[in-house]
């Protein structure tokens, strides 16, 4: 099959899906488009790419190209970031209620503002900084939708009806899904730049479409179950394809821990105890963290398909917090590889000087995250995390299957960022990051609807719950004395009248 006749086919049946996932009984309003749209751009390649003004695999230094930019991305970033302004604007009393709610983002982007003051490239730290605030605008319209969890669910197909297929389409019947890493060696990388990219962006969709899987086989109710399961599942399909053809290990242990995680936490013995979740949710983390770093890193890297140096990293992790001259502070948001990348050159064993400039980042988020904001920037993303984990935790409470989906975005994250970098500007990993922080905690304030227990709490004690609960059911009312003592008069009175007007009280009762 040609190369044109394949995309022809895949686009007939991408609008086939589509219309098999269509679902009248959920609205969402056209804004929802516009983080469509975002999330797309994120998880593909830059507009300009694509229209050809901008060449993947350019000769010449990448940093040096991040600091002038392209016209045209900045356009359309511009034009979604004012259109998704005034869609919030409608709805701003609403919108305001969620920002109060994101309490531990906002000041993680309040500092990456005031960090611009001490960077040494201003300007485009600055437009960083905008795109930065973008993702937050986004994840705003998506949760302050009529219908948030429907609108979310429906995010997630749509993103991935984009982004799956035609990946699987360019990777089979066009050269424009393959590339060479740095190497020389052959990839698959679909839509997106690098292999690494196009495992993130199918692993986090595709947990977002196992979601809408599970709640489909969950409510026997829903309309249209059947076509509806038919097409997640062919979406599911083609992200598990696309895993194995990415080769990303990182992405493909990530999927698999959201995937447990999300399981698991919907068994009755777990979710009934938070203490329980905690558990299963550190110990899984812990494990692989211990695992990685100290005796078992060869074994675990060689299960992966990696090097036991995980493929480079530990060299740059080395350099860079060598190179790091900032420690409190940072160099200033999104700055660092613009300015110190001749400091880490020189702390790195065997690495070609004319290829270096193409080095833009730490492979680590958290290492990340301190070379540009110090450990402040740090701490704050520690704030998030845990914030974000501690809320998806309580919505168990409110609603675990919801809640499920929000732990294991948050612990993925939390995984992810060990070995690529989870927490920059325009990824998707933050983008589903902020997705899942700001719906816990909306959930945990009552933003959503469900929002409220529908039992009592799990912490509180047996009596304390027995008191709750005695205290809802409705208790028999005692009889007024007055009225027997009056209705016996009238009885011992007029019988007849009595007898009659019993009668007729029993039929207006009825």
């Amino acid at each position: 099959m040609s190369e044109q006749l394949a995309l022809y086919v895949f686009i007939v049946g991408v609008a086939g899906l589509l219309y098999l996932d269509r679902d009248k009984s959920v609205r969402t309003s056209k804004a929802l488009w516009l983080p469509i749209i975002w999330t797309c751009i994120a998880g593909s390649r830059p507009v300009s790419m694509w229209f050809g003004t901008a060449e993947p695999g350019r000769t010449d230094s990448v940093i040096a190209s991040t600091l002038d930019g392209s016209p045209m991305d900045a356009a359309v970033f511009e034009a979604l970031i004012a259109a998704a302004l005034v869609a919030l604007f409608l709805r701003r009393k609403r919108a305001i209620s969620f920002v109060k709610a994101s309490g531990p983002v906002l000041i993680y982007l309040l500092y990456c503002m005031i960090s611009i003051v001490w960077s040494p490239i201003p300007g485009p730290a600055s437009k960083r900084w905008i795109k930065d605030a973008g993702d937050l605008v986004m994840v705003l319209l998506i949760v302050t939708e009529a219908q948030p969890i429907a609108a979310l669910g429906r995010f997630f197909a749509r993103v991935g009806f984009v982004l799956l297929p035609f990946s699987v389409e360019t990777i089979r019947w066009s050269i424009t899904g393959r590339a060479f890493d740095d190497d020389g060696t052959p990839s698959n990388v679909g839509l997106t730049e690098n292999k690494n990219s196009l495992g993130l962006i199918v692993f986090l969709v595709s947990l977002g479409v196992l979601w809408n899987i599970r709640g489909l086989l969950m409510d026997k109710s829903a309309p249209h179950r059947t076509r509806r399961l038919v097409a997640q599942c062919a979406l599911l399909a083609f992200g598990i394809w696309l895993l194995q053809m990415a080769h990303c290990a990182t992405a493909i242990a990530c999927f698999v821990l959201g995937a447990a995680l999300m399981f698991a936490t919907s068994l009755r013995p777990i979710r009934i105890r938070p203490s329980r979740v905690h558990a299963l949710c550190l110990g899984i983390i812990l494990a692989g963290g211990v695992a990685l770093f100290f005796g078992g890193e060869s074994t675990v890297t060689g299960m992966l398909g990696r090097q036991s140096n995980l493929t480079g990293r530990t060299d740059i992790w080395k350099a860079c917090l060598r190179a790091a001259d900032s420690p409190i502070l940072g160099v200033g948001f999104e700055s660092f590889w613009n300015t110190n990348v001749e400091k880490v050159a020189v702390r790195l064993p065997n690495y070609d000087a004319k290829t270096i400039h193409n080095l833009v980042s730490a492979h680590n988020g958290y290492i990340e995250v301190y070379l540009d904001l110090g450990f402040v920037g740090l701490c704050l993303i520690a704030f998030i995390l845990i914030s974000g984990y501690r809320n998806a935790v309580k919505s168990f409470q409110f609603s675990p299957q919801f809640g499920s989906l929000l732990l294991a975005y948050i612990t993925t994250a939390v995984f992810y960022s060990i070995t690529e970098v989870g927490f920059r500007v325009l990824t998707p990993s933050w983008i589903f990051l902020l997705i899942a922080a700001i719906n816990a905690n909306a959930l945990a304030a009552g933003l959503i609807p469900g929002g409220k227990p529908r039992i009592p709490s799990l912490r509180l004690s047996t009596s304390s719950r027995m008191s709750a609960l005695n205290s809802s059911i409705p208790q028999p009312q005692r009889p007024d004395t007055g009225a027997i003592q009056g209705a016996m008069l009238l009885r011992s009175e007029s019988p007849e009248m009595f007898s009659t007007g019993l009668v007729r009280t029993k039929m207006e009762h009825e």
